[in-house]
C-alpha cells in the first residue's frame, strides 16, 4: 500500500528519531516498564509506522464496509444506519421475576431480550430432581415447561422482539418452546427472531456443561440448524461462542483461533448432512468476549471477519456474501470484574464496550458492576444499560465506520492476530486429517483444548500474582474500607413456588400424551432423523425439560471428560 522509496525515507526517518529525541529521553527518565503487552501477553511496540503495515493491500486486506473481506465491518453504513442491539443478560428465580425485569428493561430502551437460565435447566434437569436442590432460580430463570415460558414471555409479543437464550446441552428444549410459544400467540414461525447459543463444541472445550458425548451433541445442534433453515429462518440457531473459552482463560487468539474452528466444524457436519452452505451459513452467528485491551480487541474483532470470510469462500466454497460475513454479539469480560471496589467495573465495562463498538459488534451486553458479587441488581442493570447508551448516543464512537481502520498500531495488530489464529487453525485441521470438524472432536478428546487455556490460565495468574499485571484495587490502589454495595437476593422461597407450579403441570397435563412424545422422539433418534419436530410435539403435551433430555442421556449415555495431562 506504501510506495518503496517512502518506506525507506520513514525508516531513515525513524532511525533518527530514536538517535536525536527519543534516546535522549530514555536515558534520562527511562519508560514505566521494562516490556509492554497486552491482557493477553502480546508484546506492543512503542511505535508503529507504515513499514509495520508495509505488505498492506488495501483492496485484499481491507476494503470497504459491507464487502469482502468485512475487515471493516460487514454493512455498508454499520451504525450510522442503526446502532448495534443492546441485548442485557437477564433471569433469576421464577418465570414471573424475570418477565417483571424484562418488561423493565423494554421500558428502559433495551432492544433485545437476553435470557439467563439457572443451573438445573443449563443442564437439562428439572427442579424437582434431586440433584437440583439449592440451585433453582439461584443463576438464572428455572424453565421446566412450557407453563414457564408462557409466564416468561407474558405481555411480550414475539413479532416485534428479538430473544437470546443463552443455554445449550438443553437449547433445543428451549428453542422448542419459544416456537411453541409463537405457535400459540400466532406468530408466524418464519418471523421470530433471535439467537440460541446452542454451541456444544465449546461445551467440551471450556464450559463443561453437557449431557451426552460430543458426536451425538454435535449431531444435535445440526438438526437445530436444519430445522431453523426450513422454520425459523431469522433465529440463530447457533450463536459460536468465544466468550467462555476467554472466561475459562485463554489468550485473545486462542479465543479466535477455537471459536472459529468451532463455527469450521459445524459448517462440515452440516455440509456432510448434505445441506447447501449458502442455506444455512447465513444463520450462522459468533459470539465473543471483549476485554480490557482496547487495541488487541479491535484487532480480534477485525481480524475474525477477515479469516471468516476467506475460509468461507476458499475452504467451503461459499458465495452468498451473507454467507461470508461473520456477525457476531459481543459481552464484556466478566472475569476481568472485581468484588474489591465493585465501583471501579464500570469503567472496565466501558473500556471494553467501546472496544466492541469500535471494533463492529452486531450486539452488545455491557455487565453489571456487582457481578463479581451476586446477579446483578436493578440499579447496576441501569447503569450497564446506559452505558451502552451513552457510548451510542454521545461518544460520537457510532459516527464512523471501522474509525480505527488506517491506524498503523491496529492495522498490525489485525495481521498479527490474523497470522496467530489462523496457526492454530491449521493445527486443529491437521489433528483431523484435513478435516476440523475431526480436528476440534480429537482436540476435545485428548485434551488439547484444556492444555492450552490453562497454561495461558496458569501464565495470566502469575503475572498478576508478580505484579507484572495491574489490576486495581486488587494488587495495586487497593483501601481497606468495605466498598460493597447493596446486592439482589434471590428469595428463599423460589425453589417452592417452582416445584408446586411444576407439580400442578404434571398433575394436569395428558399423560399419555407426554408417553407418547417422548417415545417420538426416541424414534427419532432410532431412525436417524431430526429429532426437532419431535420435541416441539413434546413441550405442547407439556412434557418437561427433564423428562425430555432424559431420551437422549438413555440412548447416548452420558459423558465423562478425561483429561491427557500429557
Amino acid at each position: 500500500m506504501y510506495d518503496e522509496d517512502d518506506l525507506a525515507e520513514i525508516r531513515d526517518a525513524k532511525d533518527e528519531w530514536e538517535d536525536e529525541t527519543l534516546d535522549p529521553v530514555l536515558d534520562a527518565y527511562g519508560e514505566r516498564k521494562d516490556r509492554f503487552a497486552t491482557v493477553s501477553n502480546l508484546e506492543v511496540d512503542r511505535l508503529y509506522t507504515p513499514d509495520d503495515v508495509a505488505d498492506l493491500d488495501y483492496e485484499e486486506d481491507l476494503g470497504f464496509p459491507g464487502e469482502e473481506p468485512y475487515t471493516r465491518g460487514p454493512y455498508p453504513t454499520m451504525y450510522r444506519g442503526r446502532t448495534w442491539t443492546m441485548r442485557q443478560f437477564a433471569g433469576f428465580g421464577t418465570a414471573e421475576e424475570t418477565n417483571e425485569r424484562f418488561h423493565y428493561l423494554i421500558d428502559e430502551g433495551q432492544t433485545g431480550l437476553s435470557t439467563a437460565f439457572d443451573m438445573p435447566s443449563l443442564m437439562g434437569k428439572d427442579s424437582d430432581d434431586p440433584l437440583s436442590d439449592g440451585e433453582v432460580g439461584k443463576e438464572g430463570v428455572a424453565v421446566d415447561t412450557l407453563r414457564d415460558m408462557e409466564i416468561l414471555f407474558d405481555g411480550i409479543d414475539l413479532a416485534e422482539v428479538s430473544t437470546s437464550f443463552t443455554i445449550n446441552p438443553s437449547a433445543p428444549v428451549i428453542y422448542a418452546m419459544y416456537i411453541a410459544l409463537a405457535d400459540q400467540q400466532g406468530v408466524q414461525r418464519e418471523e421470530i427472531r433471535g439467537t440460541l447459543q446452542n454451541d456444544m463444541l465449546k461445551e467440551f472445550i471450556a464450559q463443561k456443561e453437557w449431557v451426552i458425548p460430543p458426536e451425538p451433541s454435535l449431531d444435535i445442534v445440526t438438526d437445530t440448524i436444519e430445522f431453523a433453515v426450513e422454520e425459523t429462518p431469522k433465529i440463530k440457531p447457533v450463536s459460536i461462542s468465544g466468550y467462555h473459552i476467554r472466561e475459562a482463560g485463554s489468550t485473545a487468539i486462542q479465543e479466535l483461533a477455537f471459536t472459529l474452528a468451532d463455527g469450521f466444524a459445524y459448517v462440515e457436519d452440516c455440509l456432510d448432512r448434505g445441506m447447501e452452505v449458502d442455506d444455512f451459513a447465513p444463520q450462522l452467528s459468533f459470539f465473543f468476549n471483549s476485554h480490557n485491551s482496547i487495541f488487541e480487541e479491535v484487532a480480534k474483532f477485525r481480524a475474525a471477519r477477515r479469516i471468516y470470510a476467506n475460509v468461507m469462500d476458499e475452504w467451503y466454497g461459499a458465495e452468498k456474501d451473507a454467507s461470508k460475513q461473520l456477525k457476531f454479539h459481543t459481552q464484556t469480560a466478566g472475569q476481568s470484574l472485581t468484588a474489591q471496589q465493585p465501583l471501579n467495573n464500570v469503567v472496565r465495562v466501558t473500556i471494553q464496550a467501546l472496544a466492541g463498538v469500535l471494533g463492529g459488534t452486531q450486539s452488545l451486553h455491557t455487565n453489571s458492576f456487582d457481578e463479581a458479587l451476586a446477579l446483578p441488581s436493578e440499579k447496576a442493570v441501569r447503569v450497564a444499560l446506559r452505558t451502552q447508551q451513552i457510548i451510542a448516543d454521545e461518544s460520537g464512537a457510532a459516527d464512523i465506520a471501522d474509525p480505527l481502520g488506517g491506524s498503523f498500531a491496529v492495522e498490525s495488530l489485525t495481521d498479527e492476530t490474523e497470522e496467530k489464529a489462523m496457526a492454530y487453525i491449521e493445527e486443529i485441521k491437521e489433528m483431523g486429517d484435513g478435516s476440523v470438524r475431526d480436528g476440534v472432536l480429537a482436540g476435545i478428546e485428548q485434551g488439547y483444548f484444556h492444555r492450552e487455556i490453562q497454561d495461558a490460565s496458569y501464565e495470566y495468574q502469575e503475572r498478576v500474582e508478580e505484579g507484572e499485571e495491574t489490576v486495581v484495587g486488587v494488587n495495586k490502589y487497593e483501601i481497606e474500607e468495605d466498598t460493597r454495595p447493596d446486592i439482589l437476593k434471590v428469595d428463599e422461597e423460589t425453589q417452592q413456588r417452582q416445584l408446586d407450579r411444576l407439580a400442578e403441570v404434571k398433575d394436569e397435563r395428558d399423560d399419555e400424551a407426554v408417553e407418547a412424545a417422548l417415545e417420538a422422539i426416541d424414534d427419532a433418534i432410532q431412525n436417524d432423523e431430526n429429532v426437532m419436530p419431535a420435541i416441539v410435539d413434546a413441550v405442547k403435551a407439556y412434557a418437561t425439560m427433564g423428562e425430555i433430555m432424559q431420551v437422549f442421556e438413555a440412548e447416548y449415555g452420558s459423558y465423562q471428560e478425561t483429561v491427557n495431562v500429557a
